[in-house]
């Protein structure tokens, strides 16, 4: 993963922090819901609870979210531990509550699976273990130390205590189990998130590379002409500056081009113009440009292109989208820092697809993580040596989501084996034990001179800004 798309990675954690308005408002509406629930319990159905204690309970909630209203602005986002804190205090007020209504005898006990739901959900591994062990250690409290329910006639209100067991481990086992499905399910989401923004940003930038080729190329192409006009107009100003008398024309024609060239300039700053000949390219072009920042790193890039079966042998011309070329650059990129000493990139095709294998002679993808190879994220263990060879290597996997989220967006499908053992029906020499990435294209989808992709041909467009 490369240094921008890591600062954007540690960027994008604050986006991840909740606004205390969230909470504040969630915390209303329980506070709503605890009154509701007192009243109803002592006025509709008798219950002698102690009234005291239990608004005292939902009055420290109440001044909990007065203070936190007071003193922050309601666009403030809370970190991990300010989030933590806000979790843990709902959880030890619920708690308190609950002891003084009747403990697990009491059905909306369930509601301590509230706290543990949103630290699973918001919060790292570590904050949301402190949240379930203190959720199910209250829990197990509130079996045993609890003001018991009773009614008008003084009758305690209880369930057998086989009951008030099978509560406290459904419970608990609620806790354990959403906790953990919440936790996965959001961390997933996030690094999903993370992942699709670098993703983002990497076309992003390989989009702007490619527009800065195109100028380059225009600039180039328009301003050959006058600036070679210029130069012959300046040499033979300076052969026969003492003796011609026509110096007037010559200068008048140095002044002309000079404007046009101010001219063509100006209008490249301003507009641009959408070279038709820049959105496409030999297949075997669009490897090679995708390759080339990978040709010096010590590693022996050796390319090959030839028609399947059934092809023509005129290689075919491809969209020259930026898709295609970070994509496979990033392929690349992941074969010349696990090949051992080469990297084999083939190109073939036919009337109806187009394939790109890249193959090396490194250890390969390791056999437990072929199935998950595209996820963002993936970590593994690096050995003394690994670090010693690619230092600035973390290996989660990013390169090879973004690689094939691109790929896929282009319309290729993306197949990940080994050479020590291939897919069905690819044979290959023996020295390419390594990794295996084959993208395959149906060649209507990226085909620049057929079907419904063809890029037009005429006079280059101007780009309207």
């Amino acid at each position: 993963m490369s240094e921008t798309q890591f600062g954007l990675m540690h960027g994008q954690e604050r986006s991840h922090w909740i606004r205390l308005r969230t909470l504040i408002l969630l915390r209303w509406v329980a506070i709503a819901g605890q009154i509701i629930a007192i009243l109803v319990a002592q006025y509709m159905y008798n219950l002698q609870l102690v009234l005291p204690l239990c608004f005292l309970a939902v009055g420290i909630a109440v001044t909990g979210n007065l203070v936190a209203t007071l003193m922050f602005p309601e666009n403030k986002r809370l970190s991990e531990f300010e989030n933590f804190l806000m979790v843990l205090f709902d959880l030890m007020q619920l708690a308190f509550l609950l002891s003084l209504t009747g403990g697990l005898h009491n059905p909306f006990a369930l509601l301590v699976l509230a706290p543990v739901t949103i630290s699973a959900a918001m919060m790292g591994l570590r904050s949301t273990l402190i949240i379930g062990g203190t959720a199910i250690m209250l829990v197990t409290l509130m079996a045993e130390f609890h003001i018991p329910l009773r009614t008008e006639q003084g009758f305690l209100l209880r369930v057998p205590d086989v009951f008030v067991f099978g509560n406290w481990t459904a419970i608990v086992i609620a806790i354990l189990f959403i906790g953990f499905y919440s936790f996965r399910i959001s961390t997933e989401i996030r690094s999903m998130s993370d992942a699709l923004s670098a993703t983002q940003l990497a076309l992003s930038r390989e989009q702007k590379l490619t527009d800065l080729g195109g100028v380059v190329a225009a600039a180039a192409h328009e301003l050959g002409t006058p600036l070679a006009t210029i130069k012959l107009a300046s040499a033979e100003l300076l052969d026969e500056l003492d003796d011609r008398p026509d110096l007037r024309e010559d200068a008048a024609l140095i002044r002309e081009q000079a404007d046009r060239c101010r001219d063509i300039l100006r209008s490249m700053g301003r507009a641009g113009k959408d070279d038709l000949h820049l959105r496409q390219a030999p297949l075997s072009t669009v490897i090679h440009e995708a390759a080339e920042p990978h040709m010096d790193r010590g590693t022996t890039v050796v390319f090959h292109e030839a028609p399947l079966e059934d092809g023509s042998l005129q290689q075919p011309t491809i969209l020259r989208k930026p898709e295609i070329i970070h994509g496979l650059r990033n392929l690349v990129q992941n074969a010349v820092d696990f090949a051992g000493s080469t990297v084999w990139i083939d190109a073939a095709w036919d009337d109806e697809k187009i394939e790109v294998r890249i193959s090396d002679d490194g250890r390969g993808f390791p056999s437990q993580m072929l199935g998950r190879i595209g996820d963002p994220f993936m970590k593994r263990r690096r050995s003394g040596s690994d670090r010693r060879k690619r230092p600035g290597y973390e290996g989660m996997g990013l390169g090879l989501f973004i690689a094939k989220t691109l790929l896929e967006r282009s319309g290729a499908n993306l197949r990940f084996t080994n050479g020590s053992a291939p897919l069905p029906g690819l044979i290959l020499p023996k020295e390419r034990r390594g990794a295996i990435v084959e993208v395959s294209w149906p060649r209507d989808k990226v085909d620049a001179l057929k079907g419904e992709n063809a890029v037009p041909t005429g006079k280059n467009q101007r780009i309207e800004i």
